[in-house]
């Protein structure tokens, strides 16, 4: 009996999916040819809503935070998912920015008259209907459909069970706005999330879904990629390595270090591994470590060699810590040969995200800059600056590392595609 009612439950749940993805399909062109004025009115309309139902959403979202703490949720989990009115704000100014930010949809990227006379154009076109698979964070449900819809995509929004009301009551809030606007409230749809196999039927819907993009742990993002046969765009997976040269400024490259290390230890710019150039003097390196311990970082690394240099208090390194996205004030330290050693190390352990030297060398920096493999590379900077609203580009669905289509910060023109446009007056080929 029970079989038979789990394996109904599965079944309705894929159709559940199915069905949502084959009624975005079928609004796709409509939004693809919404206005700029009228999508900007939309999203300044959907923040003002938010704000104003502020009190229905805090009370989904305190059941969410009280389920999650009775199953055990960790403290810091519970304050990524919890809201407040002040958070709530936030959310709608991000709605607020995305309608002020330039629309990519139409812009043309290239274009000439041919010989025969025909005129081309390369313009930018919505990519269609646009999955999402994410975590925890209620904010996401949100920052996607603003950008989504900005740039002419329906919104599949696959949250996490963590946030299943709270994600139902914001998704119901836009589809209220988008339904006043005239609009299908199939714009954005949420599915369902009581089982790993919903996400399954998300990516693997071909012909229904144009992209999928995965925002989360390394495991999420893992099992997406690896599974989808709906093209996936590799988000934000972070073990990011700052390595500080012989000729480093070594104050301002202890700043640079901890303003990666400990800003926001949780995000995926943060910096997971030092790289210090053995040429240092033995007191130099022995700073760095200090250093990080005194703003209450704890350092892995290997405890023979750190400690012949005079460190201690130092975490034996296991192999996996080379490979670690701690995102918690933990941090791995190696004592590398130069650049070298360094950009040996990140092409081992590195996952493509934000890499960054300290150096006054300019050949030095130029090498780095040359052969490391990443989508961001800071000179002399932290690797806090991978970050859409630092590069001007304004809000951001995530760090691409991939390298088709899109890498670095996603922002609006990322979440496009291309389209060729003739324009001929019966020019025939010979």
């Amino acid at each position: 009996m029970t079989d038979h009612h789990d394996s109904a439950a599965r079944a309705a749940e894929r159709n559940e999916v199915l069905a949502k993805a084959r009624a975005a399909k079928a609004v796709a062109a409509r939004l693809a040819t919404l206005p700029t004025p009228v999508k900007n009115e939309l999203l300044v309309d959907a923040a003002r809503a938010l704000i104003q139902r502020t009190d229905e959403i805090l009370e989904a979202n305190a059941a969410d935070v009280a389920a999650g703490r009775a199953a055990g949720m960790s403290e810091s989990l519970a304050d990524r998912l919890a809201l407040d009115a002040s958070r709530v704000e936030g959310i709608a100014s991000g709605l607020r920015q995305v309608a002020g930010l330039s629309d990519p949809v139409g812009e043309v990227l290239q274009g000439r008259t041919m010989d025969n006379g025909i005129r081309m154009r390369q313009v930018r076109v919505p990519i269609g209907v646009m999955g999402m698979v994410y975590e925890a964070r209620p904010n996401v449900t949100v920052d996607a459909f603003g950008l989504a819809l900005k740039s002419g995509n329906v919104a599949l929004l696959r949250g996490s069970k963590s946030a299943r009301v709270s994600n139902a009551k914001l998704v119901d809030i836009l589809q209220d706005v988008a339904d006043a606007h005239g609009l299908p409230r199939e714009i954005v749809q949420l599915l369902p999330c009581e089982t790993h196999e919903s996400v399954q039927d998300l990516i693997t819907a071909r012909g229904l879904v144009d992209v999928v993009i995965p925002r989360g742990s390394a495991r999420l993002i893992n099992a997406v990629v690896e599974n989808a046969t709906v093209p996936a765009i590799e988000t934000g997976t972070g073990n990011c390595h700052f390595y500080i040269d012989a000729e480093a400024d070594l104050d301002a490259a202890i700043a640079m270090l901890l303003n990666g290390k400990t800003r926001r230890p949780s995000v995926c710019n943060a910096t997971e591994t030092a790289l210090v150039d053995a040429a240092l003097p033995a007191a130099d390196i022995v700073r760095v470590v200090e250093a990080l311990q005194e703003a209450a970082v704890t350092v892995h690394g290997d405890v023979d060699t750190l400690g012949a240099l005079g460190a201690t208090d130092i975490v034996p390194a296991q192999e996996h810590d080379w490979a670690e996205e701690y995102l918690s004030m933990d941090i791995a330290l190696a004592v590398v040969d130069g650049v070298g050693g360094a950009i040996e190390h990140i092409a081992r352990w590195s996952t493509g995200h934000t890499e960054a030297i300290a150096s006054r060398n300019a050949f030095t920096l130029q090498r780095f800059a040359d052969e490391v493999d990443a989508a961001a590379v800071m000179l002399n900077a932290s690797t806090a600056f991978t970050d859409g609203e630092q590069y001007g580009m304004g809000a951001e669905i995530g760090i691409s590392t991939q390298k088709l289509h899109a890498r670095g910060p996603m922002a609006l023109p990322e979440l496009t595609s291309t389209k060729w446009i003739l324009e001929g007056a019966g020019q025939v080929r010979p």
